[in-house]
Parts: C-alpha cells; sequence; structure tokens
C-alpha cells in the first residue's frame, strides 16, 4: 500500500506552510523522506534549484534541513546539554563544552526559550522534551525546519512563543513545514496550506484566501459540522470521590495539593489547568499508579487508596486511565495492535495459553469503530500514525467496560474527523452511565463537550464550574490562579484554601 502517490509540494524561502490530512494520509512519511529517514521509490527533490538525493537523516542535516518529531529522539538518561552535544559532534563541528554550553544558551536566548541545560532528559515534562527537541534543530543551523505536530504537548502561552519563532525564523529567510490538526492554528501561522487525503496530494491555498471549513472538506473530502453534542444525562450518584487528596510528583513536591471532588454516573467532568498544573499525577494516582499522601479515593462506596491496577481490577473496580504519554506508558510499541489489546487483561486468560484468536476479533472491532488506518491488526503500534495510536489507546480501554473513564488528552494528535470521532465515542459511554473525567487543553471543546469544569492551578483547585454558566475568559483567570470561584464573590476562603466540594452551579457544598 503506498503512503505517498506523486505528491508535488513546494516551500519557498521565507514561508511558513502548513500541511493538513488526516490520520494516516502519509504527512509524517512524506516528511520522513525529506529528513533522510525514508526513501522515495520514484520522484525528485530539489532544493535551491538543484537536484539532491538524501539517503540518511545526515545527507538531510548537510542539506540544512531539520525535522523536530512528534516522538521525541532524545536519549533519556541523558540531560538536555548532552542531547544536543551529541548532534553537534555528529555534524563534524567539534567544539569545547564551554562552546557548545554558550551555542545553546544564545541560541535558547534568541528565540525566547526557556530550559534547564543541566537536567536529565527522564526527569522532564512533555512540554520540556518537545521544547528541547526545537532547540536541537536551532542549534544545529537549519535552514528548511519541519515541525511534526509540534503544538500537541505545549500550552497556550507555550504556543504563543513558538509561533513567536517561527515568525522571527521566516524574517531571517528560514523557511518552515507545520504539520498540525489545529485549524485555527494552520490560519493563525501558515502562508500556505498543502492537503493530503489517503496518500494523495489534493491541492495548496493560499491561508488568507481560505477558512477552516473549506480546509476540513479538503482534508475529509465531504462536508462535515463542527458542532460537538452534549447529551444531557439524568443525574445519578457520585461513581467516583477525591477527599482531601495530596500528591506529590517524581521529584517530590506536591502537585496536587488537597483537591475534592466527585463524578457522577452519565456525567463528563472536564480538568482545566496550565500543563503541569497536577493533571498528570491526579490521573496516576486515580488509576493506581502513584502513592498518594492524604485523602481518600472513594470507588462506588468503596475505599482504593492504596491498591494496585490489578488489585482494583480484581475487586471489580472498572477504571481505565489513557495517559498522555501514549507510547512512553499507554502502549507497547514493538507489539502489534492485537497484543496491546491483550495487555489489559490476558491474566483472565483460562490455562497456559492466551487466546489470540477472540483477542485478534476485539482488535478488528475497535480498528473499525475507530476507523484505525493500519495494514492489518497484526501491525506493530510503532509503524502507526500518531493519531491512529492514540485510537488504539482510547479503543482498547473503552473495550474494558469501565464505568469510570480517565482519559488524559485523548485527541492530542488527532485529526478533525477522528476527534469528533472520540467525542462520539465518550458521549456513548456518557449516556451508557459511565462517568467521565475528560483532562483537556482546549477550552472551546471542554465547554462544548462537559458538563462541569474543574479548574486546578499549581495543583490547588480553583473552583468546578457549570459549562453552561461561564467563559473561557473566567476559567482561564482561573487557571492563573487570577480568580477562583469563591473569591470572585468577595468571600475570603477560596475553594482551594478550605478544601470544599462545589456543585455543577459553582457553590460550595
Amino acid at each position: 500500500m503506498a503512503a505517498n502517490k506523486n505528491i508535488n509540494l513546494s516551500l519557498a524561502k521565507g514561508e511558513i506552510l502548513a500541511l493538513l490530512g488526516e490520520n494516516g494520509s502519509g504527512k509524517t512519511t512524506l516528511m520522513n523522506m525529506l529528513s533522510g529517514i525514508y526513501m522515495p521509490d520514484s520522484g525528485s527533490i530539489f532544493i535551491d534549484g538543484k537536484r539532491v538525493q538524501i539517503n540518511s537523516p545526515e545527507d538531510s542535516g548537510k542539506l540544512g534541513i531539520g525535522m523536530v518529531h512528534q516522538h521525541f529522539k532524545l536519549v533519556e538518561r541523558f540531560t538536555a546539554l548532552e542531547n544536543i552535544r551529541i548532534g553537534i559532534k555528529g555534524q563534524g563541528r567539534f567544539l569545547h563544552g564551554a562552546d557548545v554550553r554558550q551555542k545553546i544558551e544564545d541560541t535558547a536566548a534568541k528565540f525566547g526559550f526557556e530550559i534547564d541545560l543541566d537536567k536529565i532528559v527522564a526527569n522532564m515534562a512533555v512540554s520540556e522534551k518537545q521544547t528541547l527537541e526545537i532547540l536541537k534543530v536551532l542549534c544545529y543551523g537549519a535552514r528548511i525546519i519541519i515541525l511534526d505536530e509540534p503544538t500537541a504537548v505545549l500550552t497556550v502561552q507555550e504556543i504563543d512563543k513558538l509561533f513567536a519563532v517561527l515568525r522571527k525564523m521566516k524574517e531571517e529567510g528560514h523557511s518552515v513545514i507545520i504539520i498540525t490538526h489545529k485549524l485555527n492554528e494552520v490560519m493563525a501561522i501558515s502562508d500556505r496550506v498543502a492537503v493530503l487525503r489517503h496518500g494523495d496530494y489534493i491541492g495548496t491555498v493560499v491561508t488568507k484566501e481560505t477558512n477552516e471549513k473549506a480546509l476540513t472538506e479538503l482534508m475529509v473530502g465531504r462536508k462535515i459540522t463542527l458542532n460537538i453534542d452534549r447529551p444531557v444525562m439524568e443525574k445519578t450518584h457520585p461513581l467516583l470521590e477525591i477527599r482531601d487528596l495530596t500528591v506529590k510528583n517524581d521529584e517530590g513536591a506536591v502537585a496536587v495539593d488537597h483537591i475534592n471532588f466527585y463524578i457522577r454516573g452519565g456525567e463528563m467532568l472536564g480538568v482545566a489547568g496550565i500543563a503541569g498544573s497536577g493533571q498528570k499525577e491526579l490521573c496516576e494516582a486515580i488509576a493506581g499508579l502513584r502513592k498518594i499522601e492524604t485523602g481518600q479515593m472513594i470507588h462506588e462506596g468503596e475505599s482504593i487508596v492504596g491498591m494496585s491496577p490489578k488489585k482494583i481490577l480484581e475487586h471489580g473496580i472498572s477504571m481505565s486511565f489513557i495517559p498522555e504519554d501514549r507510547l512512553g506508558m499507554g502502549l507497547a510499541p514493538s507489539l502489534s495492535i492485537t497484543d496491546n489489546m491483550i495487555l489489559k487483561n490476558y491474566n483472565e486468560s483460562k490455562g497456559l495459553f492466551v487466546d489470540r484468536k477472540a483477542a485478534r476479533e476485539e482488535a478488528k472491532k475497535v480498528v473499525d469503530k475507530l476507523e484505525i488506518n493500519t495494514p492489518s491488526t497484526e501491525t506493530p503500534v510503532r509503524r502507526l500514525s500518531g493519531g491512529n495510536v492514540q485510537k488504539v489507546l482510547l479503543g482498547r480501554e473503552i473495550k474494558s467496560g469501565p464505568n469510570v473513564l480517565i482519559t488524559a488528552y485523548p485527541v492530542r494528535g488527532l485529526d478533525i474527523n477522528s476527534s469528533y470521532t472520540i467525542y462520539n465515542i465518550l458521549n456513548e459511554e456518557k449516556k451508557k452511565g459511565v462517568g467521565i473525567l475528560f483532562v483537556g487543553e482546549d477550552l472551546d471543546v471542554m465547554l462544548s463537550l462537559c458538563d462541569k469544569i474543574m479548574v486546578i492551578c499549581h495543583g490547588r483547585l480553583q473552583g468546578v464550574v457549570n459549562s453552561e454558566h461561564t467563559t473561557k475568559e473566567e476559567i482561564g483567570l482561573m487557571m492563573t490562579g487570577t480568580i477562583n470561584i469563591v473569591n470572585k464573590e468577595g468571600k475570603t476562603d477560596g475553594i482551594a484554601k478550605d478544601s470544599a466540594i462545589t456543585d455543577e452551579e459553582g457553590t460550595v457544598q
């Protein structure tokens, strides 16, 4: 099966070109040929009007092409400085340690990046790793820079900084190709937009002459509604109650600070906060993956504090967790889709052998339902596009039949069509009486999809508000700690301070 077919693409000096297409449309494959990871079966590549042959990433680097991949290419045990230094040596430009550090610091200062060069990559947050990847390319002096979903792990503030960097690159004559599924970003940053569909080149349009709806139709090949449904279900008793929960991060600092909330059946509770505000630690604690310091977690009247994920399943507590790092801790990249499906419940198999026939049938159902673009269910997950990896993960979690679903960034890296498929699936689970915790980044989506939104800032609860009775601006102020839903009414004790549980109207119980 051809990933790219007869693609014709041009990029001018000092231009930002957005590459748009559904998951599996061939965007990353095409860029991997420019970066020397893959070799084309036919066709030609021209740089500065000269035909070139790219046989390796080293060839690509010598031609001034640098690519920031969606999945990080970093040595986890090395520091940020060491990771960048490796590439500089590999290009034959040996510099002394002090010179390397100075070069990196100068580049970071020039483009406005803040990074601890002595920090071990394994201890970095996802956004820090992304910053390091971008800084690497800049330090290597690439003239043509390819960014594969660079904003997927960045906050709104970090995206603004990145776009400022890209505009500065453009002013200095750099050429940039950015792969993104976020149409508002396409409209904000690009000069032109090239569209791929199922490996075919559909065309290139001038950004200022098009709009989000037109780009969506070019991408999927048909008209699509951009409205998100939010079914209103009858309220039930709380399925999951979190009381005075405190959790520490990997460095031993408090990441979740005396938080209280609950989720009822048939209800979707959104979690809004600047990246690093405790979302990851909160999800891991609920899923049994992280120790809690104080507080209670009660699932259908039973405490689950101290239980391992396996013990939670043995006790009949059905809970699913989709991590923000889908390949790092969500799936086994070298295993097939079928085998990744088995990982969730292999211990339920009777006898010495796992029933792979049944597992293949389950995998096929998930592939069909979520429209996962893959040659077969036996394809290793690492060979799938980022969006299709996310679909595999979500499909496996929902397949287990949870009554509480913890979802961390379930549409991160997905195209519009796939994102709406996920929204519909979550709504289907909600209609079944499942309680859903939705950790997201897009406030517009959260306001449309979730019944309530819990806002946290530096690990502390700022309030829980009804989606119909609040605004994006108000949530943004809460995310930065400027207001919470109590002190904005003139009261002195904030919700985060007295650990009050709030109802859906934003009042203290």
